[in-house]
């Protein structure tokens, strides 16, 4: 079975991880650090000339303490989903 792009949701999830880093007054050079890379390789990501590993994702939503689904424009919550014990 293959997995499909998200589609048109591809732009707007690239607009929403850019808004993000500058609505936080972050540069990509901070960003690459807090997720261990080069800023050449974040870079790759931001402009969608490559794909996020789930990891980074999952590090780059606490940073910026929001939820993947919302990195992603699954949904539009920004906030954080509260952990269940």
């Amino acid at each position: 079975m293959s997995i499909e792009k998200i589609g048109k949701g591809d732009v707007m999830y690239l607009k929403r991880l850019r808004e993000l880093r500058e609505d936080n007054d972050y540069t990509q050079e901070f960003v690459s650090k807090k997720i261990n890379m080069k800023r050449e390789q974040y870079y790759r990501y931001e402009s969608g000339k490559r794909d996020i590993p789930l990891d980074s994702l999952i590090i780059l939503a606490n940073l910026y303490k929001t939820s993947v689904d919302y990195i992603l424009n699954l949904t539009d919550e920004k906030s954080q989903y509260k952990k269940s014990s």
